[in-house]
């Protein structure tokens, strides 16, 4: 069994090295293809063993990813971006997977799918960090090629699953990258205006890109349009919410208690969706303590939620909604309801998940 790592780059020479060494264990050879650096990204990757090819960029990343796919002789290519690290695992259990996928669904009838972490700031000032994961298709048989201008995805319908590779990611703490998809996103919907996946790429780059307002009208469709079985959708209403809540105002604020009131049960199996709730009962009791001094129990109980439902990132979900952010906030209301036992309680929980802020609490109990 052969198994290439087959990448596009530019310009990143901050990232290359440490990613090309992470993934020379798994594979048989590396292919990497150049769009344009002006920097030692060329460099870098002959010295880490690779084979380096150029390719005159046309503003479109698939025909760019099919290049570089067609400069391969493996059996299964290995697709990762320059900001993209394979934590340590084994050749040989991958391996084994694989011929476990191939005895399931036929050789070269579906795709593996790696376990992606995505750092990002959590907050304006960069102070501290989220990780949000995605499975994402990575591992192609021989003969997959990619379509789609930007955000590009295999061009195929067969099944898609698991493999034990786990990526991290940190591109997303770069400035810029919001403001360059726009261009190509903008692109792209004139091409495919009804393409549900490219709305919610707009409405989450332009969230990304602080323009809020603009954002709205793409996740309300995103929200109106039935994806079934589709993670983007889910993944979009929940930052549609945050969305309404960042602009706070008396409208976004009904707006955002209509989605939720109106969300089936596939978010409501969600850490996620519950832990926004508890944020957005939060926002909307102090927004009008008492209009809306129902509401209060439902912020307990959100985050009671989240922590029974627990941590499932194959689920593609922020980290900490299901376990120490959940019990932290959990901390926070029982503290300012006067309640300091199950406060300290709770707080305890976060800290055991490792999660500092909680210390400080409990030192000011």
């Amino acid at each position: 069994m052969k198994i290439n790592l087959v990448m596009i780059v530019k310009n990143e020479e901050r990232s290359l090295e440490r990613c090309l060494l992470a993934a020379r264990p798994f594979v048989d050879e590396m292919i990497v293809v150049d769009t344009g650096s002006e920097d030692r990204t060329k460099e870098l990757a002959r010295e880490a063993g690779a084979r380096v090819y150029d390719f005159v960029w046309v503003g479109d990343f698939s025909a760019a990813r099919n290049y570089a796919l067609d400069q391969s002789d493996a059996d299964w290519n290995l697709v990762l971006d320059g900001d993209e690290y394979l934590r340590k695992s084994s050749r040989k259990q991958l391996e084994q997977e694989i011929l476990k996928g191939n005895k399931r669904y036929g050789e070269g009838k579906w795709m593996g799918a790696v376990l992606r972490f995505d750092s990002y700031w959590e907050t304006k000032d960069k102070s501290s960090v989220s990780v949000h994961s995605a499975l994402l298709p990575r591992i192609l048989p021989k003969e997959i090629r990619y379509k789609g201008m930007i955000h590009e995805q295999p061009d195929t319908e067969i099944p898609c699953t698991l493999l034990p590779l786990k990526v991290d990611h940190d591109g997303y703490l770069l400035d810029g990258k919001s403001d360059r998809n726009l261009e190509y996103l903008q692109k792209a919907v004139r091409q495919e205006p009804e393409n549900p996946y490219y709305w919610y790429q707009m409405a989450v780059t332009l969230r990304e890109s602080h323009k809020l307002e603009e954002s709205l009208p793409w996740f309300r469709r995103l929200w109106k349009e039935e994806v079934p079985g589709s993670s983007y959708q889910v993944d979009g209403v929940i930052r549609y919410l945050y969305t309404l809540m960042d602009i706070e105002t008396e409208a976004s604020l009904i707006e955002a208690m209509e989605v939720i009131e109106g969300a089936g049960s596939v978010f409501l199996k969600r850490a996620d969706f519950h832990f926004a709730c508890g944020i957005f009962y939060t926002k909307l009791v102090l927004s009008d303590v008492g209009r809306y001094m129902g509401y209060l129990p439902r912020i307990e109980e959100s985050y009671l939620e989240c922590l029974k439902i627990g941590e499932h990132p194959e689920m593609e979900t922020v980290a900490g909604t299901g376990s120490f952010k959940a019990a932290y906030n959990l901390g926070l209301w029982y503290e300012l309801s006067g309640q300091p036992k199950k406060a300290r309680l709770y707080y305890q929980r976060a800290v055991r998940d490792g999660y500092e802020p909680a210390k400080e609490r409990i030192k000011l109990l």
